[in-house]
């Protein structure tokens, strides 16, 4: 062998690792954000806080928790209240099964960072026999959404950066999406005004069905190369 072929030998097989390692990351990724939805489905809050960095940011209904121990104010404290009573596991008569689809990643070129865009279809229900039932819920519900996440490697782990899921649409089973109430979303009060609340508000209150809000793609067309204008 030739020191040209030896070179170009070493080439391949090195081209050939980095493209293992970017499939691995981005089979971790996916496992992080399916097991995201598998911890949700169970009400283990718990669980869900510590997938995310130390300085992960999450985003929700228009406002930012900033940092994990912000970040599981909302998990811990608002929606383990409303939908495990105070409970870190599942409780009887209670289904909230979050579907997590359609993923699209990309890891930077130091794989040290990545996004990910990924649907969310939530399956929601109070049985009819369950004792004390949340008033706030409907008996059984829909709900939809877009996720652009960001995440990172810390300690040689990827872990949740910053959680942005956008609310699509909600409706309750019996009525369909067609005949769904239109939910008017306010400004969320912030910490410490409200102790359960976001640290800072972000943006624009979410766009609601019957409004169509395109959430902005991460990622450029795959076959033009150029960015999706909305």
């Amino acid at each position: 062998m030739t020191s040209d072929e030896l070179s170009e030998l070493k080439a391949q097989v090195a081209a050939l690792t980095r493209q293992l390692q970017v499939l691995e990351d981005i089979n971790a990724i996916k496992d992080l954000q399916h097991t995201y939805g598998y911890y949700m489905d169970k009400g283990l809050y718990s669980e869900v806080v510590d997938l995310f960095a130390e300085d992960g940011v999450l985003s929700f209904m228009g406002g930012l928790y900033q940092g994990r121990e912000s970040v599981r104010r909302l998990y811990e404290g608002r929606l383990r209240q409303v939908f495990t009573k105070g409970k870190n596991h599942p409780i009887y008569g209670m289904l909230v099964d979050h579907l997590q689809l359609q993923d699209v990643i990309h890891v930077a070129a130091d794989r040290q960072t990545a996004k990910g865009r990924f649907r969310a279809l939530l399956q929601g229900g109070v049985h009819k026999t369950m004792p004390d039932p949340p008033s706030r819920l409907p008996r059984q519900w829909w709900e939809a959404g877009v996720y652009e996440n960001e995440y990172c490697r810390e300690g040689g782990v990827w872990k949740i950066k910053f959680l942005n899921y956008n609310l699509q649409w909600q409706a309750t089973f019996e009525d369909g999406w067609a005949n769904a109430d239109i939910i008017s979303v306010n400004s969320p009060t912030t910490y410490p005004e409200d102790p359960l609340g976001p640290d800072v508000l972000h943006g624009q209150p979410p766009k609601l069905w019957p409004e169509t809000y395109c959430v902005p793609f991460h990622y450029p067309h795959p076959v033009t190369g150029r960015s999706v204008k909305i």
